[in-house]
């Protein structure tokens, strides 16, 4: 994508940051949010992104301008139980009233979340058909039903105004910004016992941000009305799987809790995206190394041998753009923007 202007809801957070900062190489990229993350709206700044303070859940957009190509939507809020009628403005009535706003656009792609399935297991691939549920309540409590919430206003957005829409389901995003593996990382460097759900194994599909770059532009080509929904994914494996081999790369050892207290297995199947987008490129060891040495290199073992293209695991999985943290952790994802 060259010469587009390009609006980047939530773009401080772990998937859009990246994302708006390639787009904004050769694109005219404006951001909006709250940008409580000063370090992060300065590094929009530095990169030439137009960034303009907006509190989605009370903004009717119109101090915002209307000409935009292209809408990524990314932003998200995750309250808790006394969120509800926020989060809710925040996720489902602002991009109605977004869309609506810039409804002559030539595409719109909104962010959600294989978090909208409901719940079966680590053996059943989810296909974009199949039923949705209140996936994530133990950890997050209006994140699933949020992001099914704001499914249904985005299509109903697409057809009332004819507006040409992509919604991306996103599963576990992490890359050189940070993500979920990063904070099993740390719950690895602090003795922390990581949560695991007691259907073991924990299936999901890591994307390297990478990837999620590289595929904006094609999502955006594949929007139509009524809008498509795909899931946006990596290949397959397990989160018992990353731990391992983040303890091969660190010399730490991870040890794991068995609770229903946290999120389990999101099956997620691949064969409408790789049908639509083609495949994700980054292998997962790989991807994850070089979290590590971009985030903690002095956290890595000198002899630690390449990674070899890995095969795949059985049947696949899927979560959400999340970094989640449950019993024992501390740090919740932030309520902003990471989409998915």
């Amino acid at each position: 994508m060259k010469g587009e202007k390009i609006l980047v809801t939530g773009p401080t957070g772990q998937v859009a940051l990246p994302i708006a900062l390639a787009l904004a190489q050769s694109n005219d990229v404006w951001g909006i949010a709250r940008f409580s993350d000063a370090a992060a709206r300065e590094r929009l700044d530095v990169a030439g992104v137009t960034c303009l303070t907006t509190d989605l859940a009370t903004s009717d957009f119109k101090d915002l301008p209307s000409d935009f190509d292209y809408i990524l939507n990314f932003a998200v809020a995750k309250g808790g139980n006394d969120a509800w009628d926020h989060d809710f403005a925040a996720n489902a009535e602002s991009i109605g009233l977004l869309m609506a706003h810039c409804c002559e656009a030539k595409a719109v792609l909104h962010c959600s979340s294989t978090a909208v399935y409901e719940h079966q297991g680590p053996d059943h691939p989810l296909k974009e058909d199949d039923p949705l549920g209140d996936n994530h309540r133990v950890m997050m409590p209006t994140y699933s039903l949020n992001k099914i919430a704001a499914e249904v206003v985005v299509r109903t957005a697409a057809r009332q105004h004819g507006l040409k829409t992509t919604i991306a389901r996103l599963n576990v995003p992490y890359g050189d910004n940070g993500g979920w593996p990063w904070y099993h990382l740390l719950f690895m460097q602090s003795g922390t016992a990581i949560p695991v759900h007691p259907e073991m194994p924990n299936r999901f599909n890591p994307i390297h941000e990478d990837d999620l770059i590289r595929q904006v532009p094609e999502l955006l080509e594949v929007a139509s009305v009524p809008a498509t929904i795909v899931n946006w994914a990596g290949a397959p494996t397990t989160l018992e799987g990353w731990c391992t081999y983040l303890g091969e790369l660190t010399g730490l050892e991870p040890k794991f809790e068995v609770t229903k207290s946290t999120i389990g297995s999101v099956t997620c199947d691949l064969t409408r995206m790789h049908e639509l987008i083609g495949k994700a490129k980054v292998d997962w060891r790989d991807g994850i190394r070089r979290m590590v040495e971009a985030r903690a290199p002095e956290m890595l073992q000198k002899s630690v041998p390449e990674p070899a293209v890995s095969p795949e695991p059985p049947p696949a999985t899927a979560d959400d753009d999340t970094q989640p943290i449950t019993r024992g952790g501390s740090a919740a994802p932030p309520t902003e923007a990471e989409a998915t």
